[in-house]
């Protein structure tokens, strides 16, 4: 029967059931202290937006995009695998040194690619070999983006009576020479310019190659670095502004000021290919790929293939910028025709097709004149 007294062993029972869930809650307010420790003792916050990403490209940070397009219908209906193919003049845009490779004394080749919206790409390229100093070569490459569009403003929404153009213009000298009969060596120099309306922008590059025949009959091996040069920054008459430098005072409010644009780098691109040629008899077959590393995109893999008759047709397919992190490209298509007028003037004509995703495809014309 439960008399209502506590002897001395029921305190000691109490206090010992006070003292464990003391000891207890400190257990457990310590945990969450620690567990919200590195916060606390920082004293910050993540600041970071909920779709912050880190795994991006460097895609559209640079200028002087059109040197990237690519040039000559072989090298296009390939997959865009020219570094290590010399066909015609245009083999200088891919590698320099392939300029030392390509047979004929004197070569010019005409390139017009239907770009994107209506743009047009053309290119003009010369190539002279010179017994005993080398190869020299020429080029001209030509963007034309928009041409005499009127310009228009939210007052005058049908033209001010002005109008704009918007182009890019490349002009290249190369040489390029045999230091053994299978290794050569090329380089160019050219002067880029950007034009928008009343404004300009320019720059100074040098493109490297290498080339190398290997001891395995057909397989070549090359290199090639290009558009290592200055910055771009857009300069012109649109960009003076009138200022007022004390408009408390009422003083001159009429000062003419310059807008200062940012630099932009040029599109600096490492590319390293092989080509395979096979012969057997009237059949003819090719095999070309290229690693490319940009400096303003992921790495990616070009590859093409080529098979041609009796030294006059060729028919072509190929892969472009495969492993492109959200690449637009895709699968090439072409043909080139051959043919000798009096064996003293030799006529190429390519075609290249290629496809874009949900952009429109692309057509190429490269027509060369060879003489022996």
């Amino acid at each position: 029967m439960f008399s209502g007294r506590l002897v001395s062993g029921d305190f000691k029972n109490v206090r010992h059931y006070r003292d464990v869930t003391q000891f207890t809650r400190i257990l457990l307010w310590t945990l969450v202290a620690g567990l919200g420790l590195p916060d606390w003792a920082s004293g910050q916050e993540d600041d970071r937006p909920v779709n912050f990403v880190e795994d991006v490209t460097n895609a559209g940070t640079s200028a002087a995009a059109f040197l990237e397009i690519g040039v000559g219908g072989r090298a296009q209906a390939m997959g865009n695998a020219g570094v290590a193919l010399a066909h015609d003049a245009s083999s200088m845009f891919w590698n320099p040194a392939a300029a030392s490779a390509l047979e004929g004394s004197i070569l010019v080749s005409f390139d017009h690619t239907a770009w994107f919206a209506n743009s047009q790409l053309d290119y003009v390229a010369a190539v002279l070999d010179l017994p005993r100093i080398g190869v020299v070569g020429i080029s001209v490459l030509n963007f034309q983006i928009v041409d005499q569009a009127p310009v228009r403003t939210i007052l005058q929404p049908e033209g001010t009576g002005e109008f704009y153009s918007a182009s890019d213009l490349a002009l290249s000298l190369t040489y390029a020479a045999r230091l053994t009969p299978r290794f050569m060596v090329g380089i160019s120099g050219k002067i880029i310019q950007e034009t928008l309306w009343n404004e300009q922008a320019r720059a100074f590059a040098f493109d490297l190659g290498m080339t190398y025949h290997t001891n395995l009959p057909g397989l070549s091996v090359a290199a090639g670095l290009a558009n290592f040069g200055t910055g771009m920054r857009l300069e012109g008459r649109d960009l003076r502004r009138p200022f007022d430098d004390d408009p408390r005072n009422f003083s001159n409010d009429k000062l003419n000021v310059n807008l200062q644009t940012d630099t932009f780098s040029l599109p600096l691109l490492f590319r390293f290919g092989i080509a395979y040629q096979v012969e057997a008899s009237l059949h003819q077959m090719t095999f070309a790929a290229d690693v490319l590393h940009p400096s303003d995109n992921s790495e990616s893999v070009n590859a093409g293939l080529e098979y041609t008759f009796i030294d006059v047709v060729s028919f072509r397919a190929g892969l472009a910028s495969y492993f492109e992190k959200d690449r637009t490209g895709g699968y090439t298509f072409g043909m080139g025709l051959h043919h000798e007028l009096l064996g003293k003037l030799g006529i190429t004509v390519d075609y290249a097709y290629a496809t874009w995703g949900v952009l429109n495809a692309t057509h190429r014309f490269t027509v060369t004149l060879a003489r022996p």
